[in-house]
């Protein structure tokens, strides 16, 4: 009996894979009956791909002489995405944003929302400081732990 388990956990597992190829994610992680199943793979990125984050930590390079590394997941004040979703900069379509750079933010302040599974997900200021860099564009993926934003 153990063994027809193994396939079904082996099944289990080429769908999960075959799920991250179609939704383009890089992991996921299911449970069922007690047995957890996480599953990632490795992305290449191509050399078009990062414009709009070397972008913005260009526009972040000249805060670095100011005893800040250059590579924005390094920055103390850097705010991480807590899930995987699709970032969004303002409210809704045509709001101002929550936040520019050169913004002053109090802890707590919505900097902006990571919408998962329909679910809009507001993402507060861990500490109050000057926005420095928003290192993603209104409307783009983002993957659990990428670096969206810094304060200082």
């Amino acid at each position: 009996m153990a063994e027809s388990g193994r396939d079904i956990d082996q099944n289990l597992i080429r769908e999960l894979a075959g799920l991250l190829t179609e939704t383009d994610l890089s992991e996921i992680e299911i449970e069922q009956n007690g047995v957890r199943v996480r599953v990632a793979r490795t992305l290449t990125v191509t050399a078009a791909a990062p414009a709009p984050v070397a972008a913005a930590a260009s526009a972040a390079a000249p805060q670095a002489g100011a005893g800040q590394s250059a590579e924005p997941a390094l920055q103390p004040g850097t705010v991480t995405s807590p899930m995987v979703g699709t970032a969004y900069l303002s409210p809704e379509p045509g709001a101002p944003a929550f936040v520019e750079v050169g913004s002053t933010v109090r802890e707590g302040q919505t900097l902006m929302i990571v919408e998962a599974m329909k679910t809009m997900n507001q993402i507060p200021a861990p500490k109050a400081g000057t926005v420095t860099a928003i290192l993603v564009e209104d409307g783009q993926p983002v993957e659990f732990g990428e670096p969206m934003l810094v304060i200082v």
